[in-house]
C-alpha cells in the first residue's frame, strides 16, 4: 500500500469533516469525557489509588512515576511479566517515569487495589482467549493508555492490552488530548497484521466488537440489551449521544503492520452527556450495573472471534452485521464542491462501504461515488472529497 495511502487510514482517526447529515439519529454531539470529580480520600501508603487530584496534578514533567501493574493468563504469560519488569523494559514518552510491579506482588505483599479500580482478577476469569489480552497492563493513572503499547510495541507479546483508571493525556484525533476520569473505561492493545489492504478495515471490526460485547454482556446476565451504535468511522453512539470513541494507529516494520488500537467508552459517568450504567438504569428496575473489567474481557473474546473471520474470510463475513449496527444505511447526505466560483451542493445516498474502507454513496443521478474523509475539521458545510465510481 502507497506510503500515503497508509498514513491517510492507519491512524484511524478520520471523520466526515464537511458532510451533512440530513437524518436527525446521527446528529453530532462532540465532547470529550472530561468530567470534574472531587479528589478522593487518602489512602494508606499501600494502596494503589486512582486519585483524580494526582491526575490532575501530573503532567509530563511530573517526578511521580507511573505505576504499572504487569499480570498474565497463564505461567507462560506472568514469565514475561517478570522479564519486562526485571529488565525495566516499559518506556514512556516525554521522560515520563515507570514504576513496575506484578500483580504477584501486590497480593504477596498483601496491598490493596482501590475498591473502584480495575478488577484484574475478575477480568482474568472472565477472559477466554487465545492471544489478546493475555497479558495484561494496568495503571490507576495514566498519560495515555495508547503510549503505552505504541511505544513499546516491539517489547509485548501481539495482544497485549493496557487499561488505565484515569487517563489524563488520552490521544484523540489529529492530536488532539481528551481527559478521562475515573468512571471511563480506557484501555489500548496491540494486533499484527500483513496485508496493507485490510488495515483501514481493522477500526470496523473494533467498532463492532464493542456494540456486540455489550450486547453479549446484557443477554449473559438477563439485561435489557444497550443499542450502542456505530457513527463511521471510528465513534459510538447511545441514544443519539457520544459515548465513546476508536483511535488506530500503524506504523510498517519488517514488512508488517505494527497496529495499536484504543478504545475509550464513558461507563459511568452521566454528564455531560450520557453512559452505559445510566441508560442501564432507565432500561431495568433491577439495581445492575455494568463493570469495566467485564466489558473489555467481553470485547477481547467477542474481538478474537470477529478478527479470525476478517482474516481469513474478508470484512464481507462481518459486514451484514455491521450495517445493523451502524447509523448511515439509506442516509441522505449533503456534499458541498466548489465548481469554478461557485459552491454547488449536492444530495447523495449512502449505500454502505466500499472495499477501501470509504463510504459508498448515489447520486440523485444514480452515479455511485466514493465519499472521502478530508482533515478533522468539524464544519459540515464546506464540502467532501468525492469520486465517481465506474
Amino acid at each position: 500500500m502507497p506510503e500515503k495511502l497508509l498514513s491517510r487510514f492507519s491512524r484511524a482517526s478520520f471523520t466526515l469533516p464537511h458532510l451533512r447529515f440530513l437524518s436527525p439519529q446521527a446528529s453530532l454531539s462532540l465532547c470529550s469525557l472530561h468530567n470534574f470529580i472531587a479528589p478522593t480520600s487518602q489512602k494508606s501508603p499501600f494502596t494503589l489509588s486512582r486519585s483524580v487530584a494526582a491526575a490532575t496534578a501530573m503532567d509530563s514533567s511530573s517526578s511521580t512515576p507511573c505505576k504499572l501493574v504487569l499480570c498474565g493468563k497463564s505461567s507462560a504469560e506472568n514469565e514475561i511479566a517478570k522479564s519486562l519488569m526485571n529488565n525495566n523494559t516499559l518506556k514512556l514518552p516525554d521522560n515520563v517515569q515507570v514504576s513496575t510491579l506484578l500483580h504477584s506482588e501486590i497480593i504477596n505483599k498483601q496491598q490493596r487495589q482501590d475498591e473502584e479500580s480495575f478488577c484484574i482478577e475478575r477480568f482474568m476469569n472472565s477472559l477466554s482467549t487465545n492471544q489478546f489480552g493475555r497479558l495484561l497492563i494496568w495503571s490507576p493513572i495514566l498519560p495515555s493508555t495508547h503510549d503505552v503499547v505504541s511505544n513499546n510495541f516491539g517489547e509485548l507479546p501481539i495482544g497485549t492490552v493496557c487499561v488505565a483508571d484515569v487517563q489524563y493525556k488520552g490521544r484523540g484525533r489529529s492530536k488532539n488530548v481528551w481527559e478521562s476520569p475515573a468512571g471511563c473505561l480506557m484501555f489500548s492493545f496491540t494486533i499484527q497484521m500483513e496485508d496493507g489492504r485490510v488495515v483501514p478495515l481493522l477500526q470496523y471490526v473494533v467498532s463492532l466488537a464493542v456494540t456486540e460485547a455489550i450486547k453479549d454482556i446484557c443477554d449473559k446476565n438477563g439485561l435489557p440489551r444497550i443499542d450502542v451504535r456505530i457513527k463511521w468511522p471510528n465513534d459510538l453512539y447511545l441514544n443519539g449521544l457520544k459515548v465513546g470513541g476508536i483511535l488506530s494507529t500503524s506504523t510498517y516494520k519488517s514488512k508488517k503492520f505494527n497496529v495499536s488500537t484504543g478504545i475509550g467508552l464513558n461507563v459511568d459517568n452521566e454528564k455531560p452527556t450520557t453512559c452505559l450504567n445510566a441508560v442501564l438504569r432507565e432500561l431495568s428496575a433491577a439495581a445492575c450495573t455494568l463493570r469495566r473489567e467485564d466489558i473489555v474481557a467481553a470485547f477481547l473474546n467477542k474481538f478474537e472471534n470477529f478478527y479470525d473471520l476478517f482474516i481469513n474470510g474478508g470484512f464481507q463475513t462481518l459486514e451484514e452485521l455491521y450495517y445493523k449496527t451502524w447509523l448511515h444505511s439509506g442516509q441522505r447526505v449533503i456534499i458541498q464542491e466548489k465548481n469554478e466560483n461557485q459552491v454547488v451542493e449536492n444530495v447523495v445516498t449512502i449505500q454502505g462501504l466500499t472495499s477501501s474502507g470509504y463510504l459508498l454513496a448515489i447520486g440523485e443521478d444514480n452515479q455511485m461515488c466514493e465519499l472521502h474523509p478530508d482533515g478533522n475539521s468539524f464544519d459540515f458545510f464546506k464540502g467532501l472529497v468525492r469520486r465517481k465510481l465506474e
